[in-house]
């Protein structure tokens, strides 16, 4: 017996379907053939009919069947079921045999092929003999046929060859090979699946009809024999509701049997198939708890977890295949834990053979082999080798049960356990990783780890076990870490890895170890023993062969040369020692000491000696001044010394400080810890540097980090020179700003700005260094980061002298102004133009070079202070325009050649005084003036809220009718600040002026009137009619009297007016 005796047979695991078998094909040297075969076999959706075939010559021999009882009154079974009577009925015996012969209806030769295909036919008949099996006929044919009843010829040959070949009409077939070959094959499926049917049918009644004969008294057996069969081929039938029920039946009879396992599994697999999992979950259950506790024999009692394992195993398959086919499984319900109870079962069958098979090895295998069967496999299912065919369990040769018992302990002793508990627990770890189980997983996981360190496979052991290990570490298992550590630093020290057992042996010494102090102390003495380059002592369980075989390894490992420096970085593990930086401000400035200390705490039973303890930086070149380095001797690093620069006692906290000088160019720029290592041995042994990330902190500090946050516990108080651990916190990084500068920067200016002047700021800078301030600069403008709008319309310069373009930039960098000497005061004024109005931020930086001495070292430092004012730049005065008639008559449009007025106001909105030095009106060509245009406020005055005001008269000569309006000009305002000085430039301000809608009317009347009159005096007046159209127009005055006055003359005198003529009436 081999260790696949617990597998199921393959026949129970799958899903149970008619057997047909096909004959004539030659699918090797035919293509028609083959092309049938492959349309039959390939691609096989689920929609198809459940059948499965077999290709067959036609002179194939079945299994012989036997002659059937007619009475079973004497007879005494040997087992319940033959091992082989699943599969004979599932891949030997068919349901339907067809045949496969090449005959068109139009053949020549009709009669010698009719006769070669009954021919074939009887072959497979007598080969058949005494079987039920159906037998069909498709013919493959080249044409395809015409619908039934209109070839004549064909159907007299059909009804011809069935009779030669003795079937019936049912089962003879067409099969033409057209195009539409696939589509013929389903067709010719669902015809073969209902002969099966069929079949199966008349089988079960034939199993019925055996039934009759039995009696529950006598033949119990034989009552599950053939109630499993009906079972069976009901399933064959694909009839699965009748095959649970029948199944179901089966539960009283088999609890008085061994063989129960059968049952359940196809129950199982039928409520899967029936999507019903829960039923099939609490069958497998009911089965368990009948079946756990009937070990048998204590000998063999590693037989009885074997057969749980595998019925767990075989359980979790059904049910995943069952999810691959679309059911839905649950967190809480899923393969996976199946598989865990089976990998469960399977270690207990470990530790048990453990224990039973353990004979000396003096004790041989028996011979002849009890095990051995003539067949090689056993008759029935359920019994054993040595007693085939015996049902009672009175043993009448216990000596030969004895062998059988030794044979089969000396056969468990060399399975390979491991193997398989490692295959089960890898399948469930899939499971929960599928199903997101993280912790389900990572527990597997570590017991698969210690499954290959039993298998001696300590290399994947690692790998697993490390892969856990961080988990663990970041949820803060310490327990469960402290174990998997000190079965992984027994792989490290079995397989001789001095990295691997370095970096184990320093966790295992900190403070996350759970072990006692006497286990931590034996570690840590290893531990410098590896150091020293010496083999440490075995580690304790340890495979006493294994142990002798990694003494060898460490033998050599000592002996030859090599690299001696291991680097650990211990940011993700939890070491015996731990680290802290701090630097002691956020900031520096240049010209003072950049100090920080770096906290060590050591977690391991004895006081330990470190070689060296250095600092890493950003910019490397402070590296050397960081670095605390102690001489000693290799034995002497388990010594306390008081005197040592590095030497740590066991949890006390030991602070080292440093302090250097920062360059000038670092300034504005983050110097920050880069490392921190700590080393331990020596060059001459082996060294291993500790390295730490930053400024310290390892996998767990975070966590106690946030624990010591929320703890109300009060800190015990400490002498002066040592300080709470958890109390320190880590600043790696320091900023080096500036000298403190000591200069003043005061800016006058007269606010707010008025727009497109020449605003003038003046900076003033005033030095109070001991000594000459050299290089310094001034940079002054539009503080960087504003809208860009605005950086468009603000430029600035140092010359005021000219109005700004847009070339001029919003920012003048870096503009040198010389040395200053101590209390030396300097002004410069700087010109800012500004093409909008808003808000603006101005910034004035001034820096400058000073040299100054810190710590006894001389350096050049640049200082700078700056100086940041808000500006509001406005409008300086609003323009009102308007047009009004001769009679300052607003006027909404004008009309052509009539004379109109222009009106302008200037309110001043400046907070301080303007000067209007000139004003010019800039007529478009769609206007003329009537008078000559004079500026009449130039040289004026105005404060805030005042106005000027102008009139000019013009005229808007005849002109096309223009939509929108006609455009009038532009008017040129020149001024500036009453307070600027003589040279600052005058600021032109241009208003275009509004468009206006000119009309021309046909006839112009003008009155010509006296100034004034007197009462009771003749008051001559005269009217002006002119034409303004090219036609003669008629004209009709008419004077409408008034009582203020008396007429004479006409008072409706009419004429006709030429075109562009005026006339005048009196």
């Amino acid at each position: 017996m081999s260790p696949t005796q617990w597998d199921f047979p393959v026949e129970l695991c799958c899903r149970p379907m008619a057997f047909v078998t096909l004959t004539g094909l030659d699918v090797v040297y035919n293509a028609v053939h083959r092309a049938v075969w492959d349309a039959f076999c390939a691609n096989r959706r689920a929609d198809r009919v459940p059948i499965s075939f077999k290709v067959l010559p036609g002179d194939h021999e079945y299994p012989k069947c036997r002659t059937k009882r007619t009475s079973y009154e004497w007879y005494i079974p040997k087992g319940i079921l033959k091992t082989g009577w699943m599969n004979k009925h599932l891949n030997l015996v068919p349901a339907l045999v067809v045949v496969f012969y090449e005959l068109d209806w139009d053949e020549p030769q009709w009669k010698e092929k009719q006769s070669e295909c009954a021919t074939r036919v009887e072959i497979v008949r007598q080969s058949l003999q005494g079987r039920n099996t159906k037998v069909a006929v498709v013919l493959i044919q080249k044409k395809t046929p015409l619908p039934p009843g209109e070839d004549v010829v064909a159907s007299e040959r059909a009804a011809a060859l069935c009779n030669a070949c003795d079937l019936s009409g049912k089962s003879l077939f067409v099969l033409p090979h057209t195009d539409h070959l696939v589509g013929y094959i389903i067709r010719l499926e669902n015809a073969f699946y209902e002969h099966a049917q069929t079949y199966y049918y008349t089988e079960i009644r034939r199993v019925k009809s055996h039934k009759e004969f039995l009696n529950k008294t006598t033949h119990q057996l034989l009552f599950v024999r053939h109630q499993f069969k009906i079972a069976f081929f009901s399933e064959l039938k694909q009839d699965t509701q009748n095959a649970l029920k029948l199944t179901d039946v089966l539960e009283h009879e088999l609890s008085w049997v061994n063989t129960h396992f059968l049952r359940c599994m196809h129950i199982c697999r039928l409520c899967f198939q029936h999507n019903t999992p829960l039923d099939a979950i609490a069958q497998f259950r009911k089965h368990i708890d009948l079946c756990k506790k009937k070990i048998g024999s204590a000998e063999l009692a590693f037989e009885h977890a074997a057969w749980m394992s595998k019925q767990f195993q075989a359980f979790g398959d059904l049910f995943d295949e069952a999810i691959k086919l679309g059911l839905t499984a649950i967190q809480t319900q899923n393969p996976g834990f199946y598989y865990q109870q089976a990998a469960y079962y399977a270690q207990e069958r470990k530790q048990l053979a453990i224990v039973l098979c353990n004979h000396d090895s003096s004790v041989s295998y028996p011979n002849p082999d009890p095990l051995e069967t003539q067949t090689g496999v056993l008759d029935f299912y359920g019994q054993r080798s040595w007693r085939q065919g015996i049902l009672s369990f009175d043993l009448s040769d216990p000596e030969k049960e004895k062998v059988g018992i030794l044979a089969l302990q000396l056969k468990e002793k060399n399975v390979p356990h491991s193997e398989l508990i490692i295959t089960l627990l890898s399948n469930a770890v899939a499971q929960f990783k599928k199903y997101k189980c993280p912790r389900m997983k990572s527990h597997l996981m570590v017991q698969m780890g210690e499954e290959y360190y039993y298998a001696k496979d300590y290399t994947k052991a690692l790998k697993l076990l490390d892969y856990v290990m961080c988990e663990y570490r970041s949820e803060g298992w310490w327990t469960l870490l402290t174990s998997i550590l000190t079965t992984a630093l027994k792989c490290s020290y079995l397989m001789a890895h001095l990295k691997d057992y370095i970096t184990y042996s320093l966790e295992l010494l900190g403070r996350a170890s759970t072990l006692k102090e006497d286990q931590k102390s034996r570690i840590e003495k290893n531990l410098i023993k590896v150091l020293m380059n010496e083999s440490p002592d075995p580690e304790p369980d340890c495979d006493a062969s294994a142990v002798k075989a990694s003494q060898k390894l460490w033998t050599d490992r000592i002996s030859l040369a090599g690299s001696n420096i291991f680097t650990i970085e211990v940011q993700d593990f939890v070491p015996f020692v731990q680290c802290k930086a701090k630097f002691l401000a956020p900031s520096f400035h240049v010209d003072v000491p950049v100090e920080f200390d770096i906290y060590l705490k050591a977690d391991c039973p004895h006081p330990i000696r470190f070689s060296k303890l250095c600092v890493g930086f950003n910019n490397q070149e402070y590296n050397q001044y960081c670095v605390v380095e102690e001489a000693y001797q290799k034995s002497d690093v388990l010594e306390y010394s008081s005197q040592g620069p590095v030497c740590l006692v066991p949890g006390k906290t030991r602070k080292f400080t440093f302090k250097f000088v920062a360059k000038s160019e670092d300034v504005g720029k983050k110097i920050e810890i880069t490392s921190v290592d700590l080393i331990l041995g020596t060059e001459t042994g082996r060294c291993v540097i500790l390295n730490w990330h930053g400024g310290g902190g390892d996998a767990a500090s975070s966590q106690e980090a946030l624990q010591a946050a929320r703890s109300f516990k009060r800190q015990p108080k400490l002498p002066d020179n040592e300080v709470h651990w958890d109390s320190l916190t880590i600043q790696a990084n320091t900023m080096i700003i500036s000298r403190v500068p000591n200069i003043s920067v005061q800016l006058q200016h007269e606010p707010p700005a008025l727009n497109n002047e020449m605003y003038c700021l003046i900076v003033t800078v005033q030095s109070h260094e001991k000594t000459v301030a050299k290089d310094v600069k001034l940079t002054a403008g539009l503080k960087p980061g504003q809208d860009a709008n605005l950086t468009q319309k603000t430029h600035v310069t140092l010359n005021g002298t000219e109005i700004c373009d847009d070339s001029y930039p919003a920012l003048l960098p870096d503009i040198p102004v010389g040395d200053l000497q101590p209390g030396e005061k300097l002004e410069k004024a700087v010109y800012i133009r500004c093409g909008t109005v808003g808000t603006r931020m101005f910034l004035v930086y001034v820096s400058y070079l000073i040299s100054t001495a810190v710590e006894d070292k001389e350096i050049i430092c640049k200082c700078h202070r700056d100086e940041t004012v808000t500006i509001e730049t406005v409008f300086p005065f609003d323009v009102a325009v308007k047009f009004v008639s001769s009679k300052f008559e607003h006027l909404d449009r004008v009309f052509a050649d009539i004379p109109f007025l222009l009106m302008t106001d200037i309110l001043s909105a400046s907070p301080w005084a303007l000067t209007i030095i000139n004003s010019q009106l800039q007529l478009s060509a769609s206007m003329v003036p009537v008078d000559q245009l004079e500026s009449y406020v130039e040289n004026v005055v105005l404060q805030t809220g005042e106005s000027a005001s102008e009139c000019f008269c013009l005229r808007c000569p005849s002109v096309t009718n223009v939509q929108g309006g006609v455009a009038t000009g532009r008017y040129v305002i020149s001024w500036k600040r009453s307070s600027a000085v003589e040279s600052v430039p005058v600021v032109c301000t241009v208003i275009t002026l509004p468009h206006v809608i000119v009309e021309s009317i046909p006839l112009h009347v003008n009155a010509d009137l006296p100034s004034f009159g007197r009462v009771r005096e003749s008051l001559p007046v005269r009217y002006h009619l002119q034409n303004k159209t090219s036609l003669v127009q008629d004209v009709e005055i008419s004077v409408e009297p008034s009582d203020a006055f008396m007429f004479s003359g006409l008072k409706q005198p009419q004429g006709r007016q030429a075109d562009d003529t005026s006339i005048a009436a009196a």
